[in-house]
């Protein structure tokens, strides 16, 4: 086992570059568990970024009672003075930007402008968190009854777990541990497996901001290593994302060892299209949303719902299929390529027996992305645009989130019977609409049940300040992500009650002036 401690007047940093190490305490240390793991670039899976050893269970428990050593003393800590390293790591990674998004690009498949748009969201969420004194304040209302007043405080819990996934590996832990550490949490981050260097140069650059060591710190692995930290009891909250199956399996894991969890699992979001709608303007949101980020995000458009007679649904039918057609795969760092790979090959392979299955079952296949290559990246992870065209609600392209640039496209009559289509999911992350009827706005707001919704927006991702979360399996929890909500997450609240009484105070009169005070002037 290697080691780097760091010395005592900087902050703790990984001993080299490439590498998914552990962070405990102040030392980074190469896992010592039985798995290992490369890490490819998604564009050539020969190219292996880095090997991960997975953390052996004890050190697992180490970095848990590492956070916990830390807590006291960074809960102690006055807001303002965690904002200033709030505002310091908000400084380290507009000066790294350019690195981290190439490391999104490097081991996500990304391409570098949406790496960069991923980052900046990352930013938005590590803004909001640099205003965490006035976040935490609690509410005071006097005279509840006569002498009787009562306020309430906003309380850190201890120490948080942050589990992302692979398709933001920048974006996702920031949402996690920004918030969280300036509540006055101490907090570990378990990377995704298929994507953990970025996410660990992120908490890198988060101690050398100023953190106290064991205040941030990084565990490796997979399943066990998740299961671990989840039921260790010095962990008070777990933050997860990823698919339903998992996000189930860990509310159900945390809430049964008495944490608090929020746990945001998949989607199967729904973009309907009006005949009214401007297509000049709809087209390209419908691609971006569709195919952006290779189809790998919770908030990509996977069904497209063309609501009209057959006539105006083949308009926009076919005006989308023509535009995925054109669209260029690539290298993400290729500026030219307009579709990026996916991950890695298991997803790949994933993703294709998923349009088998559909052809299966009877769905028309109406761009078939999978004979689609890159000819001097003959090794990478490339699947073109696809879509399905006649598919059902029942049907598994229908149903099932694919998590890949798949599209899936249902007809319906009119808004009533779109959306009904929608409603029948049992994911209720987001939605779309696309018209320039308010009425049908309206009804669309009204109706629908999803947790974010788009007008007119293909991707309608909230700012770093306002709530992230869907409805039905696409959250296990109460609170969402973002905003006052993970505030609310990650801070419990303290009620207080207190009565003095006016007419029993010190009888010398130096409270109510009835008499001078000691050496006053008579």
């Amino acid at each position: 086992m290697s080691t780097t401690t760091a010395p005592d007047r900087s902050p703790a940093t990984s001993s080299r570059s490439g590498s998914a190490l552990n962070l405990i305490g102040k030392t980074w240390v190469e896992g010592r568990g039985i798995t290992n793991r490369d890490i490819c670039n998604p564009a050539d899976a020969a190219e292996v970024l880095a090997l991960v050893r997975e953390a052996a269970p004890e050190q697992v428990d180490e970095a848990c009672a590492a956070a916990a050593r830390a807590f006291p003393g960074w809960r102690a800590t006055p807001a303002p003075d965690r904002a200033h390293v709030l505002f310091k790591f908000r400084e380290l990674l507009e000066k790294n930007s350019s690195d981290i998004a190439h490391s999104i690009v490097r081991e996500n498949g990304k391409r570098l402008s949406e790496a960069r748009d991923s980052l900046r969201r990352g930013l938005d969420v590590v803004e909001f968190a640099c205003g965490i004194p006035s976040q935490m304040m609690g509410q005071t209302l006097t005279d509840i009854s006569r002498d009787v007043d009562c306020r309430t405080l906003r309380e850190p819990l201890g120490v948080v777990v942050g589990i992302p996934p692979f398709n933001f590996p920048a974006l996702i832990p920031l949402w996690m541990m920004s918030i969280s550490v300036a509540c006055g949490n101490t907090f570990l981050l378990k990377p995704a497996e298929k994507a953990p260097l970025t996410g660990t140069r992120l908490v890198e650059l988060f101690a050398e901001a100023g953190l106290p060591p064991g205040v941030v710190g990084v565990v490796q692995g997979s399943k066990d290593v998740s299961e671990r930290l989840i039921s260790n009891p010095h962990v008070q909250a777990v933050s997860f994302v990823g698919s339903s199956a998992v996000a189930e399996s860990v509310y159900r894991t945390a809430a049964a060892h008495g944490k608090r969890v929020q746990a945001h699992g998949g989607a199967k979001n729904h973009l309907i299209v009006l005949p009214d709608a401007n297509l000049e303007h709809t087209l390209p949101a419908l691609i971006g949303s569709c195919f952006g980020s290779a189809g790998q995000r919770c908030l990509a458009g996977s069904v497209l719902v063309a609501v009209g007679d057959r006539g105006q649904q083949d308009a926009v039918v076919d005006a989308f299929l023509r535009l995925a057609g054109e669209l260029k795969l690539g290298d993400g760092l290729d500026d030219t390529a307009t579709l990026s790979p996916v991950v890695n090959p298991v997803e790949e392979k994933r993703i294709r027996a998923a349009i088998e299955r559909g052809v299966t079952e009877g769905a028309r296949l109406r761009l078939d992305g999978r004979a689609r290559t890159v000819p001097h990246r003959p090794r990478g992870c490339f699947l073109g645009p696809t879509v399905f065209d006649e598919v059902t609600p029942e049907m598994f392209v229908g149903r099932e989130e694919i998590f890949g640039p798949v599209v899936s496209v249902m007809r319906a009559p009119d808004l009533d019977a779109a959306i009904t289509l929608t409603n029948r999911s049992r994911y209720g992350n987001t939605a779309s609409l696309f018209t320039q009827s308010g009425a049908a706005a309206r009804t669309f707001r009204e109706r629908i049940q999803v947790g974010m919704l788009g007008i007119n927006v293909g991707v309608p991702a909230p700012m770093g300040f306002f709530p992230f979360g869907g409805y039905k399996n696409s959250l296990y929890g109460d609170l969402y992500a973002q905003g006052a909500d993970a505030v609310a997450f990650y801070t419990r609240k303290k009620v207080i009650t207190e009565r003095w009484f006016g007419s029993e105070g010190p009888q010398d009169g130096w409270v109510d002036g009835s008499r001078n005070p000691p050496g006053a002037e008579a």
